[in-house]
């Protein structure tokens, strides 16, 4: 089984980053490019999620899933054909035949079960399947992601009646502005995404947004420029940071935020997302 090597990384984690040797799937370089691109954006999700890949069911898993799934789960990332079906795909019944033939598909209040040391483990989520073409006109495997369930996406403060957030992410690594775009629409909000500062000023302009999600190193202009200057034009505006090089460009800001030091938890969002509409308007 393929090891994933735990020494700190710059980059984003990658098929590349781990050793497919053992597994069923073989040297990445000779993977199909939607396998690749798949993988890749599994590999960096911090919410639970399994790839699986041709009929023969090759499954790939990141971390998050692995610590879910506890026993007989595998070592990260997976790339083995298992002798039970995991529970995610056994929960998704009919869902996961449309997504082989093409449709996604939603299964909401799922509740898989899990055999963990401690015991078994009922883990109630939102499965979300979306097929992964081969390259070829075909599906060549099916995403499912354990997305929090839908009826308790909302924070305590929103469930009080804030409602869902309209938040825009800016992040110029398109793959990690997918990844966080989903993330937010499966807590229950709205999200667009764009990468480019002069692209969010002009969204920023044509509606309104009750949160931004920026990165702070950013082509052009600096996630905090681009902060300060929405936040000068919109008061209301809240503003939360993500950045891989601590808090030091963040020092000595005018206006009210709060940070996420990259990599972060799915707990740590959710944390952000519940307390940013708590921050003061600027000025206020």
């Amino acid at each position: 089984m393929p090891e994933y090597d735990p020494s700190p990384r710059p980059a984003a984690r990658t098929a590349l980053s781990y050793d497919w040797s053992a597994s069923a799937l073989g040297d990445p370089a000779g993977w199909p490019a939607p396998l690749r691109a798949a993988a890749d954006l599994l590999l960096n999700s911090p919410l639970p999620g399994l790839l699986v890949w041709g009929r023969q069911t090759i499954l790939v898993f990141n971390e998050a899933y692995a610590a879910l799934a506890g026993l007989g789960c595998g070592r990260v990332p997976g790339g083995s054909v298992p002798s039970v079906l995991p529970p995610p795909l056994s929960s998704a019944g009919s869902a996961l035949q449309g997504a082989w033939d093409g449709q996604p598909g939603l299964v909401a209040g799922a509740t898989p079960s899990f055999r963990r040391a401690e015991g078994p483990l009922d883990y109630r989520c939102d499965l979300w399947l979306t097929p992964v073409l081969n390259g070829s006109g075909g599906v060549g495997g099916v995403h499912v992601l354990l997305a929090p369930p839908s009826q308790a996406a909302a924070a305590p403060e929103q469930d009080a009646g804030n409602g869902s957030l309209r938040i825009l992410v800016v992040e110029d690594n398109i793959d990690s502005q997918y990844l966080v775009c989903e993330m937010l629409k499966a807590f229950g909000h709205e999200a667009d995404g764009v990468a480019h500062p002069n692209d969010a000023l002009d969204l920023l302009g044509r509606q309104r947004y009750d949160v931004l999600f920026s990165d702070v190193s950013l082509p052009g202009m600096s996630g905090v420029d681009l902060a300060r200057k929405a936040v000068g034009d919109d008061s209301g505006l809240k503003v939360i940071f993500a950045s891989g090089y601590g808090d030091s460009l963040l020092r000595h800001l005018e206006f009210p935020y709060l940070s996420l030091q990259k990599p972060y938890e799915l707990d740590q969002l959710q944390d952000a997302l519940a307390k940013v509409a708590r921050l003061p308007a600027h000025g206020g």
